[in-house]
This record gives structure tokens, sequence and C-alpha cells, in this order.
């Protein structure tokens, strides 16, 4: 099977164009840094027309993911590198529906839909944070400083009990956010998008920042927009390899 490795600020992804519907196993073990391909997760990208391509994902541990921001710029760029689409703008149908995408020069832009917060703080395990919808399900936790929290404890603790996403926030100023966040399904990792969006709508429905906004990430910098209730995100995505699996 062929496929192509892809990663968006340091998020990385097993790219295969479909249709395919890979068996836990076979994403288990595709995923493993030691015995596979290593990656975060596996993207599916099937052509639908010359303006919609179809995305799956599925996270290292086999589970099915709703949405990956990282991963929805992977797959843009995929497409328009594999002639699945004509143009640089089109719609990505998702598992929460369709979705635009654009690609610059040096960046690709896409739209995540719909940024829900919810308006009281609660406590999972003894933990404050605020629960954010970006069509997958978060968990913000407002933090001084990312570096020092224990992610793997904390969030691995958070996501057993509550099955979400855990994003670890500072605010650095109005337009600056730092972020450390535990995915479900795969750990903490270098970059998360919809995690980012997660943590702008947790800090914009509270005063903290504006609706464009910087979070500073492990792997890099991503940029959220956010316009009446909808998030999109700019960052890049990068062919790293191509090749063919023999598991």
């Amino acid at each position: 099977m062929r496929f192509t490795k892809m990663e968006g600020l340091g998020n990385d992804f097993i790219v295969v164009e479909g249709p395919l519907e890979p068996s836990t196993g076979d994403i288990q073990l595709m995923c493993d840094r030691r015995r596979g391909i290593g990656a975060d997760g596996i993207l599916v990208v099937s052509r639908v027309d010359a303006a919609h391509v179809r995305m799956e994902y599925w996270n290292a541990d086999g589970s099915p993911a709703e949405m990956c921001g990282n991963g929805l710029r992977c797959v843009a760029l995929f497409s328009a590198t594999r002639g699945l689409t004509d143009g640089r703008e089109f719609v990505v149908e998702t598992a929460v529906g369709p979705r635009q995408v654009e690609l610059g020069d040096d960046a690709v832009t896409v739209e995540l839909g719909p940024v829900s917060v919810a308006g009281e703080l609660s406590k999972v395990e003894g933990t404050a944070l605020r629960r954010v919808d970006v069509g997958n399900p978060h968990a913000v936790v407002q933090v001084e400083d990312p570096s020092f929290v224990s992610v793997e404890e904390t969030g691995a603790r958070i996501e057993r009990a509550a099955g979400v996403n855990v994003e670890f926030m500072a605010i650095r100023s109005a337009d600056l956010i730092e972020l450390r966040v535990w995915e479900r399904g795969v750990g903490e990792t270098l970059a998360c998008g919809t995690g980012a969006a997660a943590a702008v709508g947790a800090a914009r429905a509270a005063g903290l920042v504006g609706s464009d906004t910087t979070v500073r990430l492990p792997g890099g910098e991503l940029d959220v927009h956010l316009k009446d209730g909808i998030a999109w995100i700019t960052g890049p995505a990068r062919i790293v390899y191509e090749g063919e699996w023999h598991g």
C-alpha cells in the first residue's frame, strides 16, 4: 500500500488515498514509532469530484476522530499535489460536515467550523476547566506556565474521566497564547489545530484575547481566527516522504 508521510507543526500523519477502511490493528501497527511507520494518526483521502474530497481520520490507538485541524491542512495539500481537486480552494467533507480549505504560498488556511464554549467552569478529577466543542470535545485548563504542567499525568486522567482532548493554556498577551495539548487516543502531541481553536474560544469567551490570536505550541505557531463563532486556522503543512507499506 502506497502512503505519504506528512506533518503540520510536528503533528504527523500517514496519509493514504482512499477508499480504504484500515483495521484497528493495522492502524496501531502503522502508527507504532518502532515497529511501523510512526505517526499520531492515519488520514484517508478520497476524491468526490473536482471541487470536493472526503477525509477520514483515525488516532494512533485505532479510534476514529471527528476532526483534526492539522490533519485537515495536510489533506488539503495532499489533495492539491495529487490532483484530486482543481484549484487551490475547495471543500473537504469530514465527519462533522463540509469544511472550506485554501492553499497559500507558504501556509494552508482551513475552516474548522463552529466553536461552542460552555458558559461555566467545571471540575474533572479536581481540575478546573472549561468545556469546548470544535467538532470534537475539548477541556481547556488555564495555567501560569504549560512548561511546568505534568501533561501526561493530568491530561491522561482527565481524558479517562471525561473522554476529551485536554489543553493547558497560558495567556501571554491579548493576541498570544502558549499551549500544550494532550490528545485523546494519542497522548501529548507537538501541535493540535482543534486544540488551539478550543483554547482561543475559551480565552475569547473570558474576554482575555481578541478574535485573531497566535497560539504557540511545542511544534510551532498557529494563527487562529474566530469570525461569527466559526474558527479558521492558518499554518504549515508538509510532505515528508512517500513509501510502500508491507505490513
